[in-house]
């Protein structure tokens, strides 16, 4: 993944933001030491100095008073040769000339009596030099400070002076420091000032280059370093953006326990949570779904079943209402009329009353309202039960149902709404037959169910409309069903008997007629 950086210059990436951030710091802190050393290592570096030479002076002192307590007499300007080395090394080591002498005045006139350097070591231009120097120093600790041109007073006390010196000759600065000892030897040191700026450029252009270097190396350390860190950023970016679009299949391998692994451990749960809630959702959403769809399928069949009720009742009502006013109004006057008005009112009566009644059977069986009971039984002595009760009726159209013996067949099943099935076939049949005028009662032996089928011969079923024979109020010949008083409700009520003990039924053309069945379980 790049790095963005918008139009307007606005850094857009963590890990450009961090480097340039640190690098910033880093070169402030640089920057800062290097405006420390120009301004104020000067000053600090004089100080040092000054108090380098404060305590050289009182070392000097210290070496001299201990030299003269070892054997020396009062006035002899000799130091034994211990004494002189430990002043070679306080010199060399503090980068400084240190002159250790004595001053007699003879009629007006100074004469030097050199202590430290040996007299014989110095040159008479050495000698002249520091005659020079301090002669103004020797008038000035008697008659007090004389401000002189290129001399600067910087510290001073009753013992000694420390001056800033500017010398013509070199053209370059000297610390200078003039001081009478406890034993009466004066004591002259100077150290080179000039050098000590020199140093401080040369640092300052040193630490201006190893600053710069510093922040190349630390930029690309740091562009490393950068990487590693804003990696996991990104991966989790990545994993976060993927579950923008509803991918939770990305996981970050959590193999830390910093930071950043406690981050990708939440952004890994926080997936497995939202995973978890947009399925409840869906299914959630999905039930709903159905719950509308079977409510508008409720609200369906409410309203064709109030349109078929309405249809259905709509004729012997009217035949009622008809002939009732025929009765009131006395529109025949002998009896044999009369009684005919009133069969046909109470067998239009009959009708709608069987109606309601199979109405109500359905709805109970359809709302789980009738408790199916299981039980083990002879479904051929049921079926032989209701072939007789329905023998009668199928004389009076002239048609013969036949079923062969055979031995009793015992089934697990609602007995009282198998036979409801068996008499609902049959009636259908008897009203349906037609040519060879035949009803043909058989069992089929399966694995697990016996299938039980009902045979008449006559007219087959269109193939359009065989799955719709089941639907209530559906009928395919409705001049013939209104013929023997159908309702188009039998098959309905069959199949939900069926579906309530979780069997199958169905309904074949065959050759010759139609072939109506349905199974019961043979096992428990």
């Amino acid at each position: 993944m790049g790095y963005k950086i918008r139009s307007f210059g606005k850094v857009q990436s963590v890990k450009t933001k961090l480097i340039l951030i640190l690098c910033g710091l880093l070169a402030m802190t640089i920057l800062g030491c290097w405006l420390a050393n120009q301004l104020f290592l000067p000053i600090y570096y004089q100080h040092s100095k000054i108090s380098t030479l404060s305590d050289s002076f009182r070392k000097i002192n210290h070496i001299v008073k201990n030299d003269s307590d070892i054997g020396k007499s009062p006035g002899d300007s000799g130091l034994s040769e211990k004494s002189i080395n430990t002043l070679d090394s306080l010199t060399e080591n503090g980068s400084m000339n240190a002159y250790l002498f004595q001053i007699n005045d003879y009629f007006g006139i100074l004469q030097y009596n050199f202590c430290y350097p040996s007299a014989d070591s110095l040159s008479n231009v050495q000698k002249e030099n520091v005659r020079d120097k301090t002669v103004d120093y020797v008038v000035g600790l008697v008659n007090g400070y004389v401000e002189k041109e290129g001399r600067e007073l910087i510290k001073g006390n009753n013992r000694y002076q420390v001056f800033k010196s500017y010398d013509e000759r070199i053209g370059s600065y000297y610390l200078e420091l003039f001081g009478r000892i406890d034993s009466g030897e004066f004591v002259y040191i100077s150290t080179n000032y000039q050098s000590m700026r020199e140093s401080v450029a040369v640092s300052n252009r040193f630490l201006a280059y190893i600053g710069l270097i510093a922040v190349l190396i630390s930029g690309v350390l740091l562009f490393v370093i950068g990487n590693n860190f804003t990696k996991p950023i990104l991966h989790m970016t990545d994993i976060a953006t993927r579950m923008s679009q509803l991918d939770f299949e990305a996981k970050y391998p959590v193999e830390t326990k910093d930071e950043i692994g406690r981050l990708g451990t939440s952004i890994n749960t926080l997936s497995e949570r939202l995973e978890e809630t947009i399925s409840e959702l869906k299914s959630a959403n999905n039930e709903l779904q159905k719950d509308i769809e079977n409510k508008i399928q409720i609200d369906e069949m409410r309203k064709e079943f109030l349109s078929n009720v309405s249809h259905e009742l709509k004729t012997p009502i009217a035949l009622i209402q008809g002939y009732a006013e025929g009765l009131h109004d006395n529109i025949n006057d002998d009896s044999e009329s009369r009684e005919f008005y009133c069969d046909v009112i109470m067998d239009e009566a009959d009708k709608m009353n069987k109606m309601v009644k199979k109405l109500l059977t359905l709805n109970q069986i359809e709302f789980g309202k009738n408790q199916i009971s299981f039980e083990r039984f002879d479904i051929v002595q049921v079926i032989r039960s209701v072939i007789q009760s329905a023998t009668l009726l199928a004389d009076q159209k002239g048609a013969e149902i036949y079923m062969e013996e055979m031995d009793p067949v015992y089934v697990w099943a609602d007995e009282y709404m198998v036979e409801e099935v068996v008499t609902n076939y049959i009636s259908n049949a008897i009203n349906h037959v037609d040519g060879e005028k035949r009803i043909r009662v058989t069992l089929e032996m399966r694995e697990k169910v016996v299938r039980v089928h009902v045979f008449n011969t006559g007219e087959k079923i269109p193939e359009s409309d065989l799955d719709k024979i089941w639907i209530k109020f559906y009928k395919v010949d409705k001049a013939r069903t209104r013929a023997y008083g159908g309702s188009g409700i039998g098959l309905s009520i069959v199949k939900a008997i069926v579906e309530s003990m979780n069997q199958q039924c169905g309904v074949n053309n065959c050759s010759d007629g139609v072939d109506f069945w349905f199974d019961t379980d043979r096992k428990s």
